[in-house]
């Protein structure tokens, strides 16, 4: 087990879980929100990371749509403060792990070529300011620090009472009998935090030195399948679920039309891969429990 988990981002799901993992097996954990440990600032890190810290980024501008219209917040957060991070263990000797996302591939494939899972060096071409700058920092972390640690991961999800995907459909499901219309020609990795976070920690301990990873759920979905399958582990009826094509939900960023992540160099790299995406859903759908009671 490594020394410290410092974790910047703390406040944001991905931060949350991966901290009561962390405490869960007994680690001496650091968990920084924004607010007490901002990225973009170069000075801010060096005040929490030493030797033998790892140092997990969970902090991103991550709001995908707001990006297109505010693309120098987006490159602050996404690009300047992961090289940050980077800069600031390299100095102390600390080691360094960095969240990146599937929006950094575009979903398109040659002529006559059928879709398929992208492996961690296949070409990217992110569609949205999201995604280039999600991309930028990928790079200017390991410029900074080529032992560090990239891992692309996709559609992380919780299923309890926020305000991810999972969790929208699983209120839609329970609180309505109203039909529910859903994208069915956007595919990706349906990701469970906890798993997720699992395989965080796996990396932080790990002798790893592959520089890009992919820690995804296996299987691919769509997000019209995902969430006939939430409705399903729910014994809502499925049928209220209904397939559109995303031109019927237009967005400000494009996102990419097939996503999946390949697990496969990833594991020869070492890293455990994660369960099929449909059984994990179904361990989030269950864990979330029935609809809190209003008074």
């Amino acid at each position: 087990m490594t020394g410290r988990i410092v974790i910047t981002g703390a406040g944001g799901l991905v931060g949350r879980v991966l901290a009561g993992q962390a405490r869960e097996q007994g680690r001496d954990v650091v968990a920084l929100t924004s607010s007490e440990c901002d990225i973009t600032d170069a000075a801010a890190a060096e005040r929490f990371i030493a030797a033998d810290d790892v140092v997990v980024n969970c902090a991103g501008f991550t709001k995908v749509d707001a990006a297109e219209a505010d693309p120098d917040r987006a490159y602050a957060v996404n690009v300047t403060g992961p090289e940050n991070l980077a800069q600031a263990c390299a100095r102390a000797g600390a080691g360094f792990i960095h969240l990146s996302t599937d929006y950094v591939f575009s979903g398109a494939f040659p002529e006559g070529e059928p879709a398929r899972p992208y492996d961690i060096d296949d070409e990217t071409g992110p569609l949205s300011v999201y995604g280039r700058t999600k991309l930028a920092g990928e790079f200017a972390a390991l410029s900074a620090m080529p032992d560090a640690r990239i891992v692309r991961t996709a559609w992380i999800y919780e299923g309890g009472d926020g305000t991810d995907f999972a969790a929208v459909i699983r209120r839609a499901a329970l609180e309505s009998e109203d039909t529910v219309d859903v994208v069915a020609d956007q595919i990706g990795s349906p990701t469970y935090v906890g798993d997720l976070c699992a395989a965080l920690l796996q990396i932080a301990d790990s002798s790893i030195r592959e520089p890009v990873l992919h820690a995804a759920n296996t299987g691919g979905a769509s997000r019209f399948e995902q969430a006939q399958a939430i409705f399903s582990e729910l014994g809502a009826d499925v049928d209220r679920v209904r397939p559109v094509g995303s031109d019927q939900h237009p967005r400000p960023a494009p996102r990419p039309p097939y996503s999946v992540l390949s697990e496969v160099k990833s594991a020869a790299a070492g890293l455990t891969p994660l369960r099929p995406w449909r059984d994990a859903l179904a361990e989030a759908i269950a864990a979330a429990g029935p609809l809190p009671s209003t008074p």
